[in-house]
């Protein structure tokens, strides 16, 4: 079991720990990170779905009346435009919105691998 810790300590990047203060203080901390990234994907996810929604009204738009106005808040300005014009932008958006998900969602796991292991290194159950 003591290899198998070895391997584990250089992926957790946490030195080994004695005092009993630290090793909760650094449980803690990695419990808290994990609830800040489940917090922040959260939060996106929401965006992009107020994205999809927005998309699916303006698509039918984009169908009927291209030329259409709309109003887009930019940086707290609201702008005039046409469907045609931010329909694209917003695609953009909320595909950005995902490949940021997707990379918080990588980090989540890789977290959580960490915490467990963790975990399994100084022997934590919780109570």
């Amino acid at each position: 079991m003591s290899e198998s810790s070895q391997v584990a300590k250089p992926k957790t990047k946490v030195p080994p720990l004695t005092d009993q203060p630290e090793i909760q203080q650094n449980y803690v901390r990695m419990q808290n990170e994990l609830q800040a990234l489940a917090g922040k994907i959260g939060e996106l996810e929401q965006e992009a779905d107020e994205h999809g929604l927005v998309l699916t009204t303006l698509n039918e738009a984009l169908e009927g009346e291209p030329g259409r106005k709309c109003f887009r808040l930019i940086g707290g300005v609201l702008v005039e435009r046409t469907v045609k014009d931010v329909v694209p932008a917003l695609q953009t958006n909320r595909d950005g919105i995902r490949k940021v998900i997707s990379n918080l969602a990588e980090q989540y796991r890789s977290k959580e691998q960490d915490l467990n292991t963790f975990k399994r290194e100084y022997n934590i159950r919780p109570v």
